[in-house]
């Protein structure tokens, strides 16, 4: 194409990306690669292609890793951690700015060589993904600087192990490694098969910065040696990838101890209210849908319109789409580049194809001749129940509705077993501000989409995960409090040595506590409770489940507790207080009664403190605004997790049950708690001062019976957002597992002791609040 034929169609001239440095690194390095373990490469063994999806050229080969491979890599980041974590905050600080320089000193060939293997267009990969990339390794060398003083308490959990995707390799990369090493963690990571490259260029990266043998290693290989990481003797897993098999690790590791964080799939709501710039909410979809081809986990894949302006908005996005550019994702004038193989190109082929009763939308473009591509796309008239419109695609392709109210679109948004992000588009300030916390999502982009930063939390609700990447609450998913805990024993009843006759001849079976009534168990079955003398003291009902079924609809129709301030939520919970401090002496008498150990008041008085520091954070435990590059501000704001089931402490009836509820029901949960098995008499007694305090119905809701059922029907249930367990019976792994179903939050102690006597209101507190990033940009 001439200058002149140039100016006179306004058409972009080719505008190709050299990759002649990126092919002579591959050949340097013999185009065959091993594994990266305790600081050197190994000899290729078995190997497998690493293709570009543009052209279906082979670019390097590499190891399949076997199980030996996988033994070597994670004993040489076990034997590398503990120095480097004595090493100190200041000193990993070092290594990870030599790291981000060297990242900035090669910037450009870690981006073509990441778009040879990806496929994703050059000035995608060069002008967003590595610069985040730099900027997650200056940001968490600046945490390595200040961890002793910002985290004070916390140390690393050891060797992590971390398996990232195909679509953004390096950058997920990034993610993970960067804030495990801050917080002195070796790793043990596994790029995705079909996009090593840029991992195994970091290596090379981290040999040239010095970096100690053993921090960082790396493995390739197919979903196998996946399998091989997540049994493997590591501290934590940290998963980016499909649901389905995020919900097979959870189940995995159900049980073991290890700490897991799983950033999963989304079919993110892209909102468009009438009065948006349209022009400007059409510029963010192509962002939102078609970059990176769609292969994004937050894709805004389903667009939602006001009615009103909703023919005109199609007809602009149609227009559009006419004019995206498809083709050599080296050029740097293409928007759409290749898809990362022919398997996903098929998945996607086949997806679209199942479309029925609806209009299919594809722009007319110059298909390759050869190479991964599928044209921008866009599906109008589905039903709500379609498959497109609920399922991940994860490729270039919108599907599109209407909405007549905000309330409507709030509601189709929600409308999805995801949770990971969201994008609205309006000109009006109250209803941009009115509609974010109302939207189920880790993420909220108003008025621009697919913002990132290391400073920002960046995770999902719902089966889209838990944990975040980024920001304070990254770090934390990488440390764990200090100090060692002792093992746990089973606390059991006592037995009695009568026949069953009631104190003094007065019948004293406690009921339990179902939105804000006494009920009697669903099974019609009563337990006895005896002290340490073979004393009966009184019976109590043994729950099932369809007693956590009540218990779960009663906390499910408090919702509107969330919504409560925490000013209000504070006087509540003083009001709790001094009602429970006016018959101390009576729960003490209680408590000692049941377990003959005589702290009864001070078990009490403890129980009072942690109500008065719930009651105290409140209105304190706040969120941040994030200090992001951008001209505007990105708000963290904590959100309750929603219904928690709690199954009690044994070892400390009052206090146990009392530090997990406080915290919880002070953030706006709602919780559904199983008293101790062993002395459960405390918290029936309890109720009885929750119906004199102003808590509304539903809010507390207190079971009694056998933590394993209790617990186990808590798991499986798809109306509980987190199961907490600090039964003494063993239960954490069956309630790790069971919970895979939904993804729900869990914090189980593993069989380990927990010191009650000690403040840990921040533990709970962070244990019982989401945080919700909302990007809002300012600025005509």
């Amino acid at each position: 194409m001439t200058i002149k034929e140039i100016f006179d169609t306004m058409d972009y001239g080719p505008a190709p990306e050299s990759a002649a440095e990126a092919l002579a690194w591959l050949v340097d390095q013999g185009s065959q690669f091993g594994h990266f373990i305790n600081g050197s490469f190994t000899a290729p063994g078995q190997t497998f292609e690493s293709k570009n999806p543009a052209t279906g050229e082979v670019l390097a080969e590499l190891t399949q890793a076997t199980q030996k491979d996988v033994d070597a890599a994670v004993k040489a980041a076990r034997a590398a951690q503990g120095a480097w974590a004595a090493m100190g905050g200041s000193g990993r600080a070092t290594y990870l700015y030599a790291i981000a320089r060297l990242l900035q000193k090669h910037s450009r060939l870690f981006a073509v060589l990441e778009t040879l293997d990806n496929g994703k267009p050059i000035r995608e990969s060069r002008d967003i993904d590595i610069p985040l990339v730099q900027r997650h390794f200056y940001h968490h060398a600046g945490h390595a600087q200040l961890m002793n003083e910002e985290m004070s308490g916390r140390e690393a959990l050891g060797v992590c192990g971390q398996i990232i995707p195909w679509n953004f390799p390096l950058l997920m990369l990034a993610w993970k490694v960067a804030p495990a090493l801050a917080m002195g963690n070796t790793v043990v990571l596994k790029p995705a098969e079909y996009t090593s490259l840029t991992a195994l260029l970091f290596a090379d990266i981290c040999r040239q910065a010095g970096l100690p043998t053993g921090v960082v290693n790396i493995i390739t290989g197919d979903g196998a040696v996946g399998e091989m990481i997540v049994n493997a003797d590591v501290d934590k897993i940290a998963f980016t990838g499909s649901t389905s098999v995020g919900r097979k690790i959870r189940e995995a590791t159900a049980g073991t101890g290890k700490a897991l964080t799983l950033e999963l799939g989304g079919k993110s709501p892209y909102i468009v209210f009438d009065d948006a710039d349209l022009d400007s909410a059409i510029e963010g979809l192509v962002d939102a849908i078609w970059f990176n081809q769609g292969q994004v986990c937050c894709a805004g894949s389903r667009l939602l319109v006001q009615e009103g302006v909703a023919e005109r908005f199609h007809q602009k996005l149609r227009a559009r789409m006419k004019t995206l550019r498809l083709g050599d994702p080296l050029d740097k004038c293409i928007d759409v580049g290749a898809v990362v193989d022919p398997v996903q190109h098929a998945e996607i082929t086949r997806m679209v194809a199942s479309a029925k009763n609806c209009t299919v939308h594809q722009t007319a473009v110059n298909m390759p001749a050869k190479g991964c591509f599928f044209p921008p796309t866009l599906i109008e008239g589905l039903s709500l129940a379609d498959p497109l419109m609920q399922e991940e695609i994860f490729g270039p392709v919108l599907v599109s509705t209407t909405f007549r109210t905000p309330a409507e679109a709030v509601e189709l948004a929600n409308n999805t077993r995801y949770g990971l992000a969201a994008t609205l588009w309006t000109e009006n300030v109250n209803l941009a501000l009115d509609i974010a916390p109302k939207l189920v999502a880790g993420v909220v982009w108003v008025n621009g989409t697919n913002m990132f930063d290391a400073a920002a939390p960046f995770g999902g609700v719902r089966e889209s995960g838990f944990g975040r990447e980024g920001g304070v609450e990254g770090l934390m998913a990488y440390t764990k409090p200090t100090g060692a805990l002792d093992t746990l024993n089973p606390v059991v009843a006592f037995e009695g040595n009568d026949k069953g006759a009631a104190p003094a001849g007065i019948d004293r079976t406690a009921k339990m506590f179902i939105g804000g009534k006494q009920t009697r168990p669903d099974s019609g079955y009563s337990k006895s409770v005896y002290g340490p003398k073979g004393d009966l003291l009184g019976h109590v009902g043994a729950g099932s489940r369809k007693d956590v079924r009540n218990a779960v609809e009663a906390a499910n129709a408090a919702k509107g507790w969330a919504k409560t301030t925490g000013h209000l939520r504070a006087q509540i919970l003083y009001y709790l207080a001094e009602n429970l401090a006016a018959r101390a002496g009576e729960f003490a008498a209680r408590i000692d009664a049941m377990t003959g150990k005589g702290d009864g008041t001070a078990e009490v008085e403890t129980s009072l403190q942690r109500l008065f520091s719930a009651a105290a954070w409140a209105d304190k435990y706040d969120g941040l605004a994030h200090g992001v590059p951008i001209r505007g501000v990105a708000l963290g704001m904590k959100e309750p997790v929603g219904t928690i089931g709690v199954l009690c402490a044994d070892e400390a009836p009052l206090l146990g049950l009392v530090s997990a509820m406080a915290p919880a029901i002070a953030m706006g949960n709602r919780v559904v708690l199983a008293a101790s098995q062993a002395f459960p008499l405390a918290a029936t007694d309890l109720y009885q001062v929750l119906e004199t305090s102003d808590v509304p119905a539903g809010v507390v809701n207190i079971l009694t019976g056998a933590h394993k059922d209790l617990g186990d029907t808590m798991a499986k249930h798809l109306d509980i957002d987190a199961v907490w367990s600090f039964s003494s019976t063993g239960l954490s792994k069956m309630i790790e597992a069971e919970s895979a179903g939904n993804l729900k939050r869990t914090w189980v102690n593993n069989g380990r002791t927990f010191d009650w006597s000690r403040d840990q209101s921040k533990r709970f507190l962070q244990a019982a609040t989401e945080v919700k990033t909302v990007w809002i940009p300012y600025g005509e």
